[in-house]
């Protein structure tokens, strides 16, 4: 080994930091950071674990979601009309275009949400809480849908 100027490279051919499924699942199964390493570290967002809660947001969400197509589905058919012009536009593609694209979308803002849930929005609140504020809409949403489809019946 020689010191000074030259360095010599001391690892060995393997490369721990591959990535493939075994990542992914023992990451998923197995993740261990749930606080960050060193002091410096707090302005890092991104952990290996996400608390329980977001997961109950993130699936409750995208179910609504599901309820909400369905319903909306149901209420068109018995004579009600569309108020999302942008869903409307969607709506005209077809049943299944309008149904893939919302839970789709859906799916896409819950990802990012969630990936972004420990960064703060505006500096001011994190971004995980407009999990919180989505599924309470969608909650609202699916109850008024509801109320309106057995108004109809």
């Amino acid at each position: 080994m020689e010191y000074g100027t030259a360095i010599v490279e001391q690892r060995d051919g393997a490369d721990r930091r591959r990535f493939n499924w075994r990542t992914v699942v023992y990451g998923f199964t197995l993740s261990r950071r749930r606080v960050h390493r060193r002091v410096g570290d707090d302005g890092v967002i991104f952990l290996d674990w996400h608390h329980p809660w977001l997961f109950f947001l993130a699936t409750g969400t995208m179910l609504l979601s599901c309820a909400d197509a369905f319903l909306t589905l149901l209420l068109l058919e018995r004579g009600m009309v569309e108020a999302n012009p942008v869903m409307k536009a969607v709506m005209s593609q077809g049943t299944a275009t309008f149904t893939g694209t919302k839970l789709a979308m859906t799916a896409l803002g819950i990802f990012v949400l969630v990936f972004l849930a420990k960064s703060r929005f505006l500096n001011r609140f994190r971004t995980g809480l407009l999990l919180t504020v989505f599924f309470s809409l969608y909650a609202c949403l699916v109850c008024y849908e509801l109320v309106n489809l057995f108004r109809l019946m």
